[in-house]
């Protein structure tokens, strides 16, 4: 267990994080949400014992990592934002160096290096020199010298950073198979991918923590306040009469339509193309049940309907402001 209670950290007079205060179980996947700048780095290098705090302590498995942070550095894994590697060495060569000064035994190394590069998908590579790999393949290293002597705490700071498509997606598969056996804290402002490998969120702003929960918990009682819609052009009934296929006026009707709905404050620009209509519908409420009831009312063909952000990327500005420490 991590138990980290009023964790501060100055620089001179200016405060780059805290008074942070948090637990994290055994065996739970965490999230460090912000924007860059909230203080999530400083927070993970205190943690990695990279870092002294000014104030604060920080317990894990009952270590004082302040007082015996030599026991913490055991037990803990740690790529940084940038990974420290020696890129004129082969990959196997660096993680046999990098378990020798984890004090891993030649015994154990023969054991845990093979199941290290499985894990990391870098067996392929293993004796290659670690200058000719890709970015994507730099970071699986990176990863793989934080867990090669088997912490039970992993620590990655932006383990996406700089990544393409599909290796974010690597990426995210490998730090589902690293949570059998690691309690994992990871910080990042991509929000898919705290959504998609965390159990639980710690959002910080302004080097503090403003809310903490699962991703239902901290997006419970939002309010969806952009809606986007598209509609099909209608043909001639008696609920819409001549006036809706007449170019323009089709788009004026649905404005009209749904401008008067409760709780709508405007209609987005519409755009037509093959007789779809879309355009995004902004609210002061959750009116996205009221739209659909009054698209249905009105005969039109409404071909989809949704919040335009994720609920998690709106809870997120909501609570950090869009302001990042200077």
């Amino acid at each position: 267990m991590i138990k980290v209670s009023n964790l501060s950290k100055f620089y001179g007079a200016k405060r780059a994080l805290g008074p942070v205060s948090f637990e994290i179980e055994d065996g739970e996947t965490v999230g460090f949400l912000g924007l860059n700048g909230a203080g999530k780095t400083t927070a993970l290098r205190m943690l990695a014992c990279d870092l002294r705090p000014s104030a604060g302590t920080i317990q894990i498995e009952g270590i004082d990592a302040v007082a015996d942070p030599h026991q913490i550095r055991k037990r803990i894994g740690f790529l940084p934002e940038n990974p420290p590697l020696y890129t004129d060495m082969t990959v196997l060569d660096y993680l046999r160096f990098a378990a020798e000064l984890r004090n891993v035994s030649k015994a154990t190394q023969k054991k845990r290096l093979p199941e290290v590069l499985d894990l990391t998908s870098l067996t392929d590579v293993q004796n290659e020199a670690i200058w000719t790999l890709s970015h994507g393949y730099r970071q699986r290293v990176g990863v793989a010298q934080a867990i090669v002597h088997d912490p039970k705490l992993l620590i990655l700071d932006e383990p996406t950073r700089g990544l393409d498509p599909v290796q974010i997606v690597e990426m995210r598969t490998m730090i589902k198979n690293l949570k059998v056996k690691h309690t994992v804290l990871i910080s990042s402002h991509i929000l898919p991918e705290i959504s998609q490998t965390c159990d639980r969120l710690l959002v910080i702003g302004q080097g503090e923590i403003v809310k903490a929960g699962t991703e239902d918990e901290l997006t419970q009682g939002l309010t969806v306040k952009m809606v986007a819609i598209a509609l099909r052009r209608p043909e001639k009934n008696e609920k819409n009469g001549d006036d809706a296929y007449r170019d323009g006026d089709f788009p004026r009707a649905v404005t009209d339509r749904l401008g008067k709905i409760e709780g709508v404050t405007s209609v987005g620009d519409t755009k037509e193309h093959n007789d779809v209509l879309s355009f995004a519908v902004h609210c002061d409420r959750e009116c996205r049940a009221a739209i659909a009831r009054s698209v249905v009312d009105a005969g039109w063909d409404l071909l989809s309907l949704g919040s335009m952000t994720s609920e998690l990327e709106q809870t997120f500005v909501s609570l950090v402001g869009g302001h990042a420490r200077n």
